[in-house]
């Protein structure tokens, strides 16, 4: 089957080691199930497996992918759930110690088929298509969580979101507009910022810029360079939920701050399948859709990875089998 994987890593260069071609079909395990990838989305994840982060030598060739949609065995349409917990966890796979993503330790989605534990798997509504459903696991999964499971936001509230251009952000966006949230962006880019006004943001300003006021809560997933600039800008009592550090991962502590005002620091990885199911119904009654940069054949990989790596998309890059 046509897959693009990992074949060697090269963290200056990651791209050098990813190949496009093909691969044996996933072999059956008790309790797996096979899926027909219909449609698969590209995350900065797996740029981050090409540079060798979370995989050893011996575990290549490794397929990449963590998110898709498709059909089932028994003909079903499907959303991948990509949090693979083991067989004996219970309860919010997040937070199963020995948890992994695909493509992590077992072969991810930009494939033809994928091989996942048949719980994994969430129905996909008949009025969201494949390509839309695909871009859910990851950021979209992440980002509901950190607005209504960690930070627990109510309509009315005021939320900052840091680097409106990147995945996440811009899915934080929409759902926080959908729920009836103030919305409010930073970005360097003019244009990232015009694209944040396009998805529904109310406000949008320079990173780093003084704001008319304090917010309730903020989504920060930039980590070293927008850290101050978050903690600044909450209100006394309101919390900053962080799910990356793509600028870096040692950012200045401020505790001062944190303690003198009460403020709340929260982590969020993720989401669970019923998260899930529960963000799918969500967009099911709203009406509410993905922003999809573009849609390109597997053959493409590379070429959407290179989109991806250099920070112009905007909205997912979708693969199509």
């Amino acid at each position: 089957m046509l897959a693009a994987y990992v074949a060697s890593m090269n963290d200056s260069n990651p791209l050098e080691g990813l190949r496009v071609g093909d691969r044996p079909e996933p072999e059956t395990r008790e309790g797996w199930v096979k899926v027909r990838v219909r449609a698969a989305s590209l995350n900065h994840h797996d740029l981050w497996s090409l540079r060798g982060v979370g995989l050893r030598p011996e575990q290549l060739p490794m397929i990449l992918g963590g998110d898709a949609s498709g059909v089932d065995e028994d003909g079903n349409e499907v959303v991948v759930h990509s949090v693979i917990s083991t067989a004996e966890w219970a309860g919010d796979e997040t937070l199963d110690p020995k948890r992994s993503l695909l493509s992590e330790v077992y072969d991810g989605t930009l494939a033809e088929q994928v091989l996942v534990p048949r719980r994994n798997l969430v129905p996909k509504p008949a009025a969201i298509s494949f390509e839309e459903a695909a871009c859910l696991p990851t950021a979209w999964l992440t980002a509901y969580r950190m607005l209504f499971i960690k930070a627990a936001l109510a309509p009315g509230t005021t939320v900052l979101i840091q680097g409106g251009g990147g995945g996440v952000s811009s899915a934080a966006i929409v759902l926080a507009k959908a729920a009836g949230l103030r919305v409010w962006v930073t970005s360097r880019s003019e244009q990232k910022r015009a694209f944040a006004r396009s998805l529904g943001a109310d406000e949008s300003f320079e990173s780093g810029a003084r704001l008319p006021e304090r917010v309730d809560a903020v989504i920060d997933n930039v980590g070293q360079a927008t850290w101050s600039h978050s903690l600044k800008s909450l209100k006394p009592g309101g919390t900053i939920v962080t799910c990356g550090a793509t600028s870096g991962q040692n950012p200045p502590s401020e505790l001062n701050r944190v303690f003198f005002l009460q403020l709340r620091v929260l982590g969020s990885t993720m989401g669970t399948r019923e998260e899930l199911s529960q963000l799918l119904s969500l967009l099911e009654t709203t009406g509410i859709r993905p922003h999809i940069d573009s849609v390109r054949p597997l053959s493409q990989a590379r070429e959407g990875l290179e989109v991806l790596q250099s920070e112009s998309v905007q909205g997912k890059v979708v693969l199509v089998p």
